[in-house]
């Protein structure tokens, strides 16, 4: 049976539109979680950590915003642009970019917000939206305490020991693990998140023209149900350590290293929030236009 133009428009205004998305949507998914992961990480860098001794006590990222984008629309696109939204606006405009290294916190970002979203096959579920925190802390933070591990071991690089304790670099990592899986995970991703995610189910899908998941159902961008996908992920993983390898072999291939915020203080952070204001404003204002062409070509 063929829908007539009217009856499409009123499955748009009640759904917000098919299941299957466009090119232009799958972009300005990408941006929105570049650009909101991008501010959250420039808010991270007014709020002081706190050290005692060898252990940090600090914020990694705010877990909650790409965790709410992957678990209402595409996990895909949303683990492709929060990395990336980081590395450009907090790094790369900061002036504390270290080059192709920066593309091991990428892969480590990317599998743990992509494999977090996908796992969340209901939104309304407050258990699948605290575990998808967990994951996405738990994924980035194993992989990466990996990788200072196996520079240790290598010899790269110099571990921190705790006077009396030589197994202190695996105790270490293992406490700060904890910390950042209670602090990250928990405080700031698990606990505004399951109230978000409800709460903004089927209210800003349709502003980007998608159709809200229905619960129990896989999204559009999700995992893959094949066994090709987990070797994949392993050999992407296990390609992040080659890269977090070059900046302890002193290899600096595109850094930038202006440390401009050292030179001209909080309010250089200034720039990085005009930077997301433009590039969201200029992929809303395309979004807008694509869907204004989308309709009177019906």
């Amino acid at each position: 049976m063929t829908l007539s133009p009217t009856d499409e428009r009123r499955g748009e205004l009640r759904g917000g539109g098919s299941i299957a998305t466009s090119t232009p949507q799958n972009l300005m998914v990408f941006v929105l979680s570049m650009a909101l992961f991008g501010l959250s990480n420039i808010l991270l860098e007014v709020i002081p950590d706190i050290t005692i001794g060898p252990i940090d006590f600090s914020v990694s990222y705010f877990v909650f915003v790409p965790l709410t984008l992957a678990a209402l629309v595409s996990p895909f696109w949303v683990a492709l642009g929060a990395p990336l939204g980081e590395i450009v606006f907090t790094d790369l405009l900061m002036g504390d970019f270290s080059g192709l290294a920066e593309v091991e916190g990428f892969i480590q970002m990317f599998l743990a917000i992509y494999i977090a979203g996908s796992v969340i096959r209901n939104p309304l579920s407050r258990v699948q939206v605290f575990l998808g925190a967990i994951l996405i802390v738990g994924i980035d933070k194993f992989l990466s305490a990996a990788v200072d591990l196996a520079k240790v071991w290598v010899g790269v690089e110099d571990a921190e020991f705790v006077q009396g304790l030589p197994e202190s670099v695996l105790l270490l990592e293992g406490i700060g693990f904890g910390i950042d899986l209670v602090i990250s995970g928990v405080l700031f991703g698990a606990i505004p998140a399951m109230w978000l995610v409800p709460a903004l189910y089927r209210k800003i899908e349709p502003m980007l023209g998608l159709q809200p998941r229905e619960p129990g159902k896989r999204i559009p961008g999700s995992v893959p149900r094949a066994g090709w996908f987990v070797v994949v992920a392993i050999l992407a993983g296990l390609g992040s350590f080659f890269f977090a390898f070059l900046e302890a072999w002193d290899v600096s291939v595109g850094t930038v290293e202006g440390e401009y915020r050292e030179q001209f203080g909080d309010q250089f952070l200034w720039i990085g929030v005009g930077a997301i204001v433009v590039v969201l404003a200029a992929a809303s204002i395309l979004f807008a236009v694509w869907r204004r062409r989308k309709r009177s070509a019906r």
